[in-house]
């Protein structure tokens, strides 16, 4: 399997956190979902692999190619957006053209003329009159003008309307089609990440919990509904975490088939990106 992303025992510490030997891998033509709450250090990943902050440790390989060796020509290869626009109030996405057309060696000014009309975004108007949700998509049209083999997003469909995200969501599907493109995406919005991810890397107080396919995950875990006593019945192996509420308790076990054979008794529902999130964050272990 051809990797197009491979970070491998990545440290960043700071005073009051730290990323703790953060590893994972995205293979060639698939998109992986980054998941984490709050501060659990997705960004903080993504600016060290994009050597926008000093890491402590660990190695970054993008496309084959060492980040500290081949910083220039892997920036060159790939488009990135973050929350928030990176581009100055005064300028206008004409501007932002001239700019990055001196910078980009495969920049394409009629490529991203087609994405600013496809995105309703005029090349005259100042980025400062834009809204939210028009600055995000500012970002993701100059993140695809240059023609990039990979992407890397940082919450680059919030403060979009589902209408707008469900054709950038579209976008980024047709980016990947050739089997040899990638991307990484971190949100919040797992309803985007069920929609395209193929995989799933979760994040919680800066250590990597799993990185999985989607599906395999899908497939295997499932919520067991039970009372707070009937929890001791099931398997403590298959047991990842458990909450309790009002009505009794959820448990999220590893591989369903098996416990509903040996409790046939017992309602298991499907599982979710956010229900799994759930469970790892707020979830108690036995």
């Amino acid at each position: 399997m051809e990797y197009a992303i491979k970070v491998t025992d990545l440290c960043k510490v700071y005073p009051d956190f730290a990323l703790d030997n953060v590893s994972f891998a995205v293979p060639k033509g698939c998109i992986m979902g980054f998941i984490g709450e709050n501060g659990a250090g997705k960004s903080t990943t993504i600016k060290a692999m994009l050597n926008l902050i000093h890491r402590n440790s660990g190695t970054v390989e993008i496309l084959g190619m060492d980040l500290d060796s081949h910083e220039k020509e892997i920036k060159e290869r790939i488009g990135v957006v973050f929350d928030e626009c990176c581009f100055h109030d005064n300028l206008t996405p004409a501007d932002i053209s001239k700019i990055l057309g001196n910078i980009y060696q495969s920049w394409d000014g009629k490529l991203y003329q087609t994405y600013l009309a496809r995105f309703g975004l005029g090349e005259k108007k100042k980025i400062k009159e834009f809204s939210r949700g028009m600055k995000m998509k500012l970002g993701i049209a100059a993140a695809l003008a240059h023609k990039p083999d990979v992407l890397i997003l940082d919450e680059a469909t919030s403060g979009l309307d589902p209408i707008v995200r469900e054709e950038i969501l579209d976008i980024f599907l047709d980016f990947i089609q050739d089997e040899k493109h990638a991307i990484l995406i971190s949100s919040h919005i797992t309803s985007d990440l069920d929609k395209i991810a193929d995989y799933l890397t979760f994040i919680h107080h800066g250590k990597i919990v799993f990185s999985a396919g989607r599906d395999e995950l899908m497939d295997s875990m499932g919520v067991v509904k039970c009372g707070a006593e009937d929890i001791a019945g099931i398997e403590r192996d298959q047991i990842i975490r458990f909450r309790k509420n009002q009505f009794g308790c959820e448990v999220l076990v590893r591989d369903k088939r098996a416990v509903a054979a040996l409790h046939p008794e017992m309602v298991i529902d499907p599982v979710t990106t956010e229900s799994i999130m759930l469970f790892y964050s707020r979830g108690e272990e036995l």
